[in-house]
Formats: C-alpha cells, structure tokens, sequence
C-alpha cells in the first residue's frame, strides 16, 4: 500500500504521495530501432513529467544537488514542473549550466543526484535526468527568453575547445560582460558531443541550438582553428586577457597486440565521427563514404564501446562486443548496455583480444581471443581479469573498433612553454582554481582529468570561469 503525507490544513500544503511509481520512459520498439539513428528514448509528455516530478520530496537539505557536479537547483526546477511551468524550470536550469538538454540525455544521473535521492532510499528514485530534459525540450519548442548579460568588462577571454567544458565555461564568463572568442580545430562546434555520441543517443541539432545560445550571449566561435598549429597559446596570451583550455582527450588508446595495423582495424575516436560528424550512414547525400562490414568487433565495455557497438548494427552489420571483464565490472551506464542488448549486440564477456588475423593483402579477417576469469580486485577496485591457459580460440569478422579510452592530444602541452604536464599527458592545474602554471592560462575537462564524463568536464568548465572572473577582474 502508498504510503501519503497528510494534507496540512494550517500551511494549505499540497497532499504528496510517497512511493508512486517511477514514471517510464517511452522508447522506439528494439527492433526497429536498431535500423534507424532516429533518438530511442522519447521523452516525456506533460501529463507525464507533472506525474514524475510531483514524486520529488522538496528536501530542505537536497543531497541530490550534491551529487550533481554543477550544483543544479535540482528541487528547484523539478517543483516547477510539478506546477505545470515549463519555461520557468527551463530557465532555473540554464542559471546552472548551459546544457541541459544534453545532460538529461547523456549524463550517469543514477550514480550522481539520483543516486543521493531521498525517495531511492525505499522507492525508486525521481528521475531527474528526464525531468532536465523534458524542460530544456519545452523551451525549445516553444520558445524561452534570451539570456541576461553582464555590462562588458572590456577584457577577452580565448576558449580552445567548444566541448562541454569550454561551452560551460564560455557561457559563465558571456553572462558577466567578458567577451569570448571560441577556437574549435574542427570544422562544428560541440566537441566530444557532435563527434563521439550518436544521433540516436543526441541528436546533433540538439547540441547546435545550445551552441547557438552562446552565440546569443556574444560568444565569438571560429571554426578549423588548431591551437599549436595555427596558433599557439603564447601568441594568443598576446592579445587576451586569459586564456582556457578545454580541448579534451581525443588521442586514441590501442591494445599493443600483433596484426592492429591491419586494414579493417579503427579506433572508436575515428569510426564514430566518420559516422556522427561526417555522416558516413547518409551517404551518398554526405560525402564521407560508409564503412561497409560484414560483421564489427567492439572491443571494450564503456559507453563509447556501447556507442561503437550499436552503430555498427544500425550500418547493417553483424555487431559483437568483446571485452574481457563480466558485465558487473562494465563501466557503460546500465541503460546503455540494456539498449545494446535490446537491439541485438552481442556480449562476448570474460574474453580478451590476443591478437587480430588478415589475409595476404592485410585486410582483417578475424580476431583470435582468449578466455579470462575474475581474479583478486585491481587499483580500480574492480576484479582482475585472468587469462586462462588454452581457452584461446577465433572470432570471424572483418572490421574491429577498438573503444578502450583516450589521452589528450600532446599538440598544446609541446607547443606551451612552461606548461606543466603530467606523466599521462593531462595538464597539472591547481584543483581549486583550474589555474595552470602558466600565469593567466586555466584548463579542465579531460585534457586536465584524462576521459571522463560529459557533466564531469562541465563541472570543473564552471569552476575554472569563477577562477577566470576573479583572476579578471581582481
């Protein structure tokens, strides 16, 4: 049985009842979902989102905005949609970051705000994330005011990188009157979030209209510009005030296992923006030609592997994840491994990469593994895989994607003097400020963090433009 708050005649406060069920999310049918990069889940209706977001307790102490890194006013925006004003949440959300339309998409709310929810304690907990963008898609769709800016301050800001740190970052220092100028080595802006997520997990015209919010804010973005070749930060210290790196991790990690460099073999960095950001699957209307295969190997167990691995299938292909711990010890979201499973990706677990087979002209032709047991937990804190003496054995397929991270590009680091960096090629700052030791120049996101999350590189964007004002304005 519900349990129910009574009704608080002295104060009129609304009855609340506790323990309803989670409102779900409608999706595309598996089957034909899995043929098309049109988005899976499709948001909530009206009726739906005043249902879920009257679920939420109104804390007076909310451990959910803690657990986001932003600091969303998360009981804030939820309590308006809950009193059927849409705009008004979409705007309580834009006061705390410039992409919520995205984080309510891509973002592991389950191990963040939702995962310190009051009402998860006993219930399921209130689904922030689709709450987030069901009102960043209301805006949209009908429209919300411009943004508020800050008298100009007469100082300039550079930004390389026009990912979500750089965005975030951007949009912060625009709305207190400095002027930014946005350097992007691509040829659209959006980093991370139009070349490595798919249509069907983001649609790009998503991320474009909140690009286009920075251009509302004055946000100056120059496109095919790559800082340490074009450019370098020395020179832009020259002319600006400060300078912010954002540029990210976009250095592909390989296995080091013999027959890698066969023809067929792509790192998940490449296979993905041929297909998001060249629109390889909407050829010949695109120029990039498609990657045709048989059947794709995905080697890894992490988003972008489940990202890889459902794009192959909708290319056609027969499409197999191999990755060499259990599904528990998979760092994907729950929902995005569900989705694969869903859509009829295979799970090769516990199996392990020893090395790749090509015929005589070096086209790939299979992938020859060995099977692995869970042994004593490593430094991660997960169980150490085992390779297990002569399970080897072949997996036929003529196209790999290997999906296993990424470093930071080493361009800006060797082309900085006295830019400190890390062993790992990240860029040392000072965890406060984001203050690199180079007087005037900040960084965050993955360059600084190595490859992390969207909303983790959002976090440090936010933290690095309050140390840019102060920095600016003393």
């Amino acid at each position: 049985m519900l349990k129910e708050e009574t009704k608080n005649a002295k104060n009129g406060k609304k009855k609340k009842k506790v323990g309803e069920p989670r409102q779900p999310m409608p999706e595309q049918d598996p089957r034909t979902r899995a043929r098309n990069f049109e988005e899976v889940p499709k948001g909530y209706t009206d009726e739906m989102a005043i249902a879920e977001a009257a679920r939420c307790l109104t804390c007076k102490k909310p451990k959910c905005v803690e657990g986001c890194p932003v600091r969303i006013n998360i009981p804030g925006f939820v309590g308006l949609i809950a009193d059927g004003r849409f705009i008004e949440a979409a705007m309580k959300l834009k006061e705390d970051t410039a992409l919520p339309a995205v984080c309510g998409r891509v973002c592991p709310q389950e191990t963040q705000c939702e995962a310190e929810c009051v009402l998860g304690k006993k219930f399921e907990p209130v689904a922030i994330g689709r709450l987030e963008r069901f009102a960043a898609d209301y805006a949209r769709d009908h429209g919300e005011p411009d943004p508020d800016v800050t008298s100009p301050t007469g100082k300039k800001v550079a930004v390389i990188g026009a990912g979500p740190a750089g965005i975030t970052a951007a949009s912060d220092l625009a709305c207190r009157g400095h002027k930014i100028i946005m350097f992007e080595a691509l040829h659209q802006p959006g980093g991370v979030l139009v070349y490595g997520i798919p249509q069907f997990r983001l649609p790009k015209e998503i991320v474009q209209y909140e690009v286009n919010g920075l251009k509302k804010l004055g946000v100056e973005i120059r496109t095919d510009y790559v800082i340490g070749k074009t450019e370098t930060v020395d020179q832009l210290l020259e002319e600006y005030d400060a300078v912010f790196i954002a540029t990210g991790a976009g250095l592909p990690m390989f296995l080091g296992i013999p027959g890698e460099n066969a023809i067929g073999v792509f790192s998940a960095n490449e296979f993905l923006t041929r297909v998001n950001l060249m629109k390889a699957y909407d050829f010949p209307h695109h120029a990039t030609s498609p990657i045709r295969a048989d059947h794709v190997i995905t080697v890894g167990g992490g988003n972008v592997a489940m990202d890889s691995a459902r794009t192959a299938l909708r290319l056609e292909t027969r499409s197999t994840i191999v990755y060499r711990r259990s599904r528990a010890e998979m760092p994907a979201r729950d929902e995005e491994i569900h989705h694969a499973e869903e859509e009829g990706v295979a799970m090769n677990l516990l199996t392990n990469p020893v090395r790749i087979l090509s015929d005589e002209n070096n086209r790939a032709t299979g992938m020859e593994c060995i099977r692995m047991e869970l042994g004593e937990p490593d430094e991660s804190g997960r169980r150490r895989p085992v390779p297990i003496e002569g399970s080897e054995f072949v997996i036929e397929a003529d196209t790999m994607v290997i999906a296993i991270g990424n470093r930071p590009n080493p361009l800006i680091p060797q082309t900085t003097e006295g830019l400190d960096v890390s062993k790992w090629g990240t860029v040392e700052v000072n965890e406060e400020t984001m203050a690199t030791s180079k007087d005037g120049v900040f960084a965050a996101g993955d360059i600084v963090s190595g490859a992390a999350t969207v909303i983790s590189a959002m976090g440090q964007g936010k933290q690095a433009a309050d140390a840019i004002h102060e920095y600016l304005t003393g």
